[in-house]
Formats: C-alpha cells, sequence, structure tokens
C-alpha cells in the first residue's frame, strides 16, 4: 500500500509538471501572429518544461535562503541543480517495477556556498550501493526513503572531500560524516579512499569503508574495481560488495559500462554467504536536448533466493538535468 501510494505522488507531481509545460507553452503560442512549424513547437513546448521545473526550484530556493538574510543585506542568488529520472526495470519474475526518482540540491550562498540543502530518494545517498551500481536500486529487505538534509562541506579540493550531513530520512533522524581522500599512484592509475560514520535514531551506529581502484587503459577507456564494507548495530555481521567495471567513452555524447557485482555478508549468522551476482552492460546517450539523458542496460541476475538460477532483465531509463543559478 506504501508503495502504491508513493508511485501515485510521483505520477500527480509529473503530471503537475506537464500541465504547466503545456499551459506556458499554450499560452506562447496564442500571442503569436504568425504561425510556427511543427518542429518549433515542439521545440518550445520541451523548453518551455524546462524552463518551467528549474524556475520552480530556484524560486523554492531564493525562499529558503532569504530566512538566513540580514535586514541591511542584500540576497543573493542560489545555485540549484535538479535531476528527475524514471525508469522501468522488467525482470523475468516482475514486469512492473516502475522507479521514479529526483534529486535536487540547492546551494545557500549566505553560507559562502559550503552549505547546502538536499532533498533525494537517489541511490547514490543509499548506504548499501556502489557508485556506478544502476540496475539494483533497492536491496531486498530495504524500502525506498525519502531523504531532506543539509550537507556541510568543511574542505573540497581535487583530491580531497570532508563533509557533513543531517537531516530525515524515512522518518527517522540521521547524521552522517564522510571523508574522500584521492591518491594518483602514476599517471595510469589512481585509488580512492573513502570512509564515513553515520549515525540513525532507529538503527543506532554505523560505518562504512569504500576502496576504489582505476587503471586508465586509454584517454577513452578505463578499468574500475569497487568495494565496500558496512557495518551497523541494526544487523549483525558485516555487509560487503564487489564491483568490477570496464567503462568507454564512445563519443561526446555516448557512453558505456559492462559490470560484474557480488554481494554478500560475512561473520553473521550464516557465516560467509553471497547474496547476488549481477552482469550488465549500460548504454548511456544524450539525445533531443543537452539536459535529456537515456539509458539502456540489459543484466543478468544470480540471486541465492532463487538458487542462483538465471534471472535476465533490462532498465529502460530517462533523465532530465535542471539548473539554474
Amino acid at each position: 500500500m506504501k508503495m502504491y501510494c508513493k508511485n501515485k505522488c510521483y505520477w500527480l507531481f509529473c503530471l503537475v509538471l506537464f500541465y504547466f509545460a503545456f499551459a506556458n507553452s499554450a499560452q506562447a503560442y496564442t500571442s503569436q501572429e504568425v504561425k510556427a512549424p511543427a518542429e518549433e513547437k515542439d521545440d518550445h513546448w520541451m523548453q518551455g518544461l524546462h524552463e518551467t521545473v528549474s524556475d520552480s526550484v530556484y524560486q523554492s530556493a531564493q525562499w529558503f535562503d532569504s530566512f538566513f538574510i540580514a535586514n541591511d543585506s542584500e540576497q543573493q542568488s542560489p545555485q540549484t541543480t535538479a535531476k528527475i529520472s524514471f525508469a522501468w526495470l522488467p525482470k523475468s519474475r516482475d514486469w512492473s517495477e516502475i522507479k521514479p526518482r529526483f534529486r535536487v540540491r540547492v546551494k545557500l550562498p549566505h553560507f559562502q556556498d559550503r552549505v547546502s540543502l538536499v532533498l533525494s530518494d537517489e541511490t547514490d545517498d543509499e548506504l548499501n550501493n556502489l557508485p556506478l551500481e544502476s540496475a539494483n536500486t533497492k536491496s531486498n529487505n530495504e524500502e525506498e526513503k525519502f531523504s531532506l538534509a543539509l550537507n556541510y562541506t568543511q574542505e573540497k579540493r581535487d583530491d580531497r572531500l570532508m563533509n557533513y550531513r543531517l537531516g530525515f530520512s524515512g522518518g527517522d533522524i540521521f547524521a552522517r560524516a564522510k571523508h574522500k581522500r584521492r591518491f594518483n599512484i602514476s599517471a595510469k592509475q589512481g585509488f580512492l579512499f573513502e570512509p564515513s560514520l553515520y549515525y540513525y535514531l532507529d538503527d543506532g551506529l554505523g560505518a562504512k569503508l569504500l576502496l576504489e581502484y582505476d587503471y586508465q587503459l586509454s584517454k577513452k577507456s578505463q578499468f574500475r574495481i569497487n568495494y565496500s564494507i558496512r557495518g551497523s548495530a541494526a544487523f549483525s555481521g558485516i555487509r560487503w560488495k564487489h564491483g568490477f567495471y570496464k567503462l568507454n567513452q564512445i563519443n561526446e555524447t555516448t557512453a558505456s559500462v559492462l559490470s560484474l557485482q557480488a554481494e554478500g555478508e560475512r561473520n553473521g549468522a550464516r557465516g560467509f554467504v553471497v547474496d547476488k551476482y549481477t552482469l550488465g552492460y549500460r548504454y548511456r546517450f544524450n539525445a533531443l536536448r543537452d539536459w535529456l539523458f537515456f539509458e539502456i542496460e540489459p543484466f543478468l541476475e544470480f540471486p541465492e533466493q532463487e538458487n542462483y538460477s538465471t534471472t535476465p532483465g533490462i532498465v529502460l531509463r530517462v533523465e532530465g538535468f535542471f539548473h539554474k543559478g
């Protein structure tokens, strides 16, 4: 029932966006004396949609930032970014899974851009996922969660990052501290070290360590290995995940990722267990507009709950990026 209500809200939200986009487009067409060609109308409609979403997020950011302005200060323009995506994930045992996703980030200028507001249900905020993970956007025992948080960046450089986050997620209050450190081993090799410490009011204290190794095969091709381990007072044992990736930039607007992932648990009640293997190929391209991206990702899953039998599937995704400020 919760999942049904959430999907219903997503579609209502999208219908509202499309309604305003159509309304803006219709008003512009009415004011024109000369009838535009069909191609220009389509162009105006898509541009109207982009401007409507960008302006809505920007106006909300200005309203929020105004609470931190002194009486004798002039309001500065915030920077806003939003990503909205829709994905259909049909699998051999489940053909009905649709995943709308969104992420809104607002940089507040009155905190010298060190503080940002993040509203999201994106996968990179889920502690269980690897950075390049796409098809497995939710583990079997976790519900999707909305997250609203204030993000404070203490230090940000090309090779390091230190930030803190405080907010709400799935009705629970949480705090997180994360440190990133990147090392260049040679001209072709790099290493990433990313420990994080977090605390949820309901689940207690937890920690995660992410390691990454990159090897540049050529100017447009890279091999990457990810490894993460995670422990928490909310569960016994240690959750682990491996990822092996071959990244390829086909041209300026197209890229692909060949991936092999394995995940499981160790030191728990069942000892060492592999929950699932996933083999996938993601093809991503930019088309129609510079802010619109499409992805096609066929994959094969081998889950333990199905005795590691092959479960084929595919991800069809469209993403829109909106920026202003």
